[in-house]
């Protein structure tokens, strides 16, 4: 029941704030399956309650008694930590989900599920752990959360340390590693002074490569200095005890107020904007960028004195425009931890379901992209993980008979590679059958037998994105090799990015995702066919090469033009888009594109070339979205629109040897 007074304009932030917790709630627990620590018993605890608190604020009765219930058997837990077993877990992680399911229902105003059954079985599991049970190496928590220290004497309060970091030089991204030193020593308690600022250490900016941080824990030194060690280009220069005073603690990420400035010590100060909002601003950046480029087109026509003049001012506005566009860019990019922190949680809920015994190891979430592309990535991820573990990784007993350790290995890892990010899933299961997906495609009618035994392995492997294929044994509610696999290609295609799958039989798979940066600014070779002009997006282009169509090479009756040391099929770029095109002379030369599709790589012949282009993508509105080979499209400075073609989804040519690159 809601409160009384209008609660309204509080519901974003709830939501936001909710999610954050449960998300860290479902977290911590499930890496505590794997040793329990007093600490993080207090850290699932303090979230519980922030949510009860939140919820309570916001007048929703029903999530309060669920989360107090939640609260109340987290409570008893602290007192006895050796009770917090599997079963326990379990009724943890109903409640974690059941109030995500009271979040969501309140952002959409549909009525709160019914969770009273749940809030039984919360208060009968806590009457059940009395206190007093555990063992007695194992000193109970302190009743309250370590940061509220008010009033405590001096000799209860953990032990203070003040920690001396060193960046290397030759670090490629210092403050991406300074950042993550600081998350990692917060795992092991309160962080208090950081010098320089937080906000500096983030950009990098680290006299002599150091910097200080107060850390209040009860961990031993061999501890701080271990965690300190799993961050690459970060060593621990000194680790001193401090006097335990109870000064404020170091800004997290967020700040509710703005605090009194301390010289050498600048908080950060953040506020929640709006992803519609960003949106927003993004488009309008975009239209400036245009609007300037219109501008110089104009100055064309101008005399020389005029026009030079014109063309200073022009570059100086456009220079301050990529400025605001960048920062607009800056503000949209999100670590890909939005995705990562979510799958401990789904790794242990899918390999319970199975029976499977998983290890699953994460690097790189702290690598950023464009929110637009990290939202269109949170399914098809989700997705390879749930194939890794269901279909990839073999049951225990079926491992230990092929010679593996029973515990599988899932990895993924995110990594930037120059303008491009990889992001890889990997297991070390069964691997992929690439004859029996042969097999299968030539059934289905998507091959014929001779087209197949020549088919590369690595276009074979790509038939398991085909819809429906699965070579899986049976098609479980979880996932399956083939279901679903070709929505995650086509969510990897529609950011502009591109998917590879190796595998070897009895070792393993491996997805890697190759994708952009942002999808809000695109490289574009323009090329002109008849009267009009399209863009083809330059990291698709391998080459260009000018000759005459009388000199092209055929192979069954398929012309194929001569690119390096291999062969790559000719086509017409009019006749793949249906389009009309200027008439040739066969003895004429004229330029061919080589460019990179799903089917390997293809030449295709164009009217001319016009130049190179950075632009800003639009979004193709229907019914033009669904028109397949049409990623988007830009308008040039004079105004006039281009349509940016998809490369991988441009019809795809007769399946020949050619076209695998065999003349």
């Amino acid at each position: 029941m809601a409160a009384q007074w209008d609660t309204s304009r509080y519901l974003s932030l709830f939501v936001s704030e909710a999610t954050e917790h449960l998300d860290a709630l479902g977290k911590e627990l499930v890496r505590l399956e794997g040793g329990v620590t007093v600490e993080a018993i207090d850290s699932l605890f303090r979230h519980a309650h922030s949510v009860k608190g939140m919820a309570g604020s916001m007048g929703y009765e029903a999530t309060t008694a669920l989360a107090h219930s939640l609260e109340d058997l987290l409570d008893r837990v602290r007192t006895t930590p050796a009770r917090l077993d599997r079963s326990v877990a379990d009724v943890v992680l109903q409640a974690v989900d059941a109030l995500g399911g009271h979040v969501k229902a309140a952002n959409t105003s549909a009525p709160f599920p019914d969770s009273s059954a749940l809030q039984t079985q919360l208060k009968a599991l806590t009457a059940s752990l009395q206190p007093g049970s555990e063992p007695e190496n194992l000193s109970p928590a302190s009743p309250a959360p370590l940061l509220e220290t008010a009033g405590q004497p001096e000799s209860e309060l953990p032990p203070r340390w003040l920690v001396t970091l060193r960046v290397a030089t030759h670090s490629a991204q210092p403050g991406v590693r300074g950042f993550l030193a600081y998350k990692r020593l917060s795992s092991l308690g309160n962080l208090f002074r950081c010098t320089p600022s937080l906000d500096e250490v983030k950009a990098g900016r680290l006299p002599g490569g150091t910097f200080e941080v107060e850390l209040e824990s009860s961990e031993e030194e061999a501890a701080v200095a271990k965690t300190v060690s799993q961050v690459a280009d970060v060593e621990l220069v000194s680790l001193k005890r401090v006097a335990s005073a109870p000064p404020v603690p170091a800004p997290e990420e967020k700040s509710a107020e703005p605090e009194a400035r301390v010289v050498g010590q600048e908080p950060p100060r953040t506020v929640r904007v709006r992803t519609e909002l960003l949106d927003e601003f993004l488009d309008l950046a975009g239209e400036l960028m245009l609007a300037t480029a219109g501008v110089r087109e104009v100055g064309r026509g101008l005399d020389d004195a005029l026009r030079g003049r014109l063309n200073e001012s022009v570059d100086r506005l456009h220079g301050l425009v990529r400025g605001l566009h960048d920062k607009v860019m800056k503000a949209r990019m999100t670590p890909v931890s939005v995705i990562t922190d979510r799958l401990p949680r789904a790794a242990r809920d899918i390999a319970r379901r199975r029976g499977r015994e998983i290890e699953l190891i994460l690097s790189g979430s702290e690598v950023e992209l464009d929110r637009a592309i990290v939202d269109e990535l949170s399914d098809p991820v989700l997705h390879l993980l749930r194939n890794a573990i269901d279909h990839g990784v073999e049951p225990p007993e079926e491992r230990r008979m092929r010679g593996k350790p029973p515990r599988g290995t899932v990895k993924l890892s995110v990594k930037r590679a120059s303008d491009r990010v990889l992001l890889e899933v990997e297991d070390d299961g069964r691997g992929m059958d690439v004859e029996r997906l042969k097999a299968l495609a030539v059934e289905r009618g998507l091959l014929t037998a001779e087209a197949a035994k020549d088919l590369p392995e690595r276009e074979a492997l790509l038939l398991s994105t085909a819809p429906g294929l699965s070579t899986a044994a049976s098609v479980t509610d979880i996932s399956g090799r083939g279901v679903g696999m070709d929505a995650v290609k086509r969510a990897v295609e529609a950011v502009g990015g591109t998917l590879e799958i190796t595998s070897r039989r009895g070792l393993g798979t491996t997805f890697r995702l190759s994708l952009p940066l942002t999808v809000a600014m695109v490289n574009l070779l323009l090329v002109g066919l008849g009267d009009d002009v399209y863009g083809l997006p330059i990291t698709k282009v391998a080459g260009v090469v000018e000759t005459t169509r009388a000199s092209l090479s055929h192979s069954r009756d398929v012309p194929v033009l001569q690119f390096g040391a291999t062969v790559v099929p000719a086509r017409e770029l009019s006749v793949v888009l249906e389009v009309p095109g200027r008439p040739h002379d066969v003895d004429a030369v004229s330029p061919f594109v080589v460019v990179d599709t799903d089917d390997g790589r293809v030449a295709l012949a164009v009217d001319a070339l016009l130049g190179q282009e950075e632009v800003v993508l639009k979004a193709l509105s229907r019914p033009l979205d669904q028109v397949p080979g049409l990623a988007g499209v830009t308008v040039l400075g004079n105004g006039r629109p281009v349509f940016i073609l998809d490369v991988a989804r441009l019809e795809r040519p007769a399946r020949t040897p050619a076209a695998s690159g065999d003349a």
